[in-house]
């Protein structure tokens, strides 16, 4: 059985593009719009890893990982934030709220599936 990681990403062109790549390498991926359906989709189906976008609408990507981090049964579960600002405030803010680690956009794949694959292996 395929791992499954949550793809939680508000741009339709980002979502599909890394789904894609991420399903070719042998990743079932399952996917989100926003921070508050990430959540549900946590709370519905526990992926293995959850790639976090930081910037979303209805609840961002700190917001999320906030609450997912906050419980107990789902705080295990490695999240990678995603962002394509350079901020250091927004990395910091979302390490604070219980990242495990951080990448910014445009997203190097190949640096990405090394990540994922490090995380998977704690």
């Amino acid at each position: 059985m395929a791992t499954e990681i949550l793809l939680i990403e508000d741009h339709p062109d980002n979502r599909d593009m890394l789904a894609r790549r991420l399903t070719r390498i042998g990743y079932t991926v399952h996917t989100a719009v926003n921070g508050e359906e990430g959540v549900q989709a946590v709370y519905d189906r526990p992926p293995e890893l959850i790639l976090m976008d930081v910037s979303m609408p209805i609840m961002d990507g700190i917001e999320a990982t906030r609450h997912i981090k906050s419980d107990p049964d789902y705080q295990h579960i490695p999240i990678i934030g995603i962002s394509g600002h350079t901020l250091s405030e927004e990395r910091e803010r979302m390490f604070a709220a219980g990242a495990n680690d951080y990448t910014h956009k445009p997203i190097d794949f190949n640096k990405l599936s090394i990540c994922i694959k490090q995380w998977l292996s704690h």
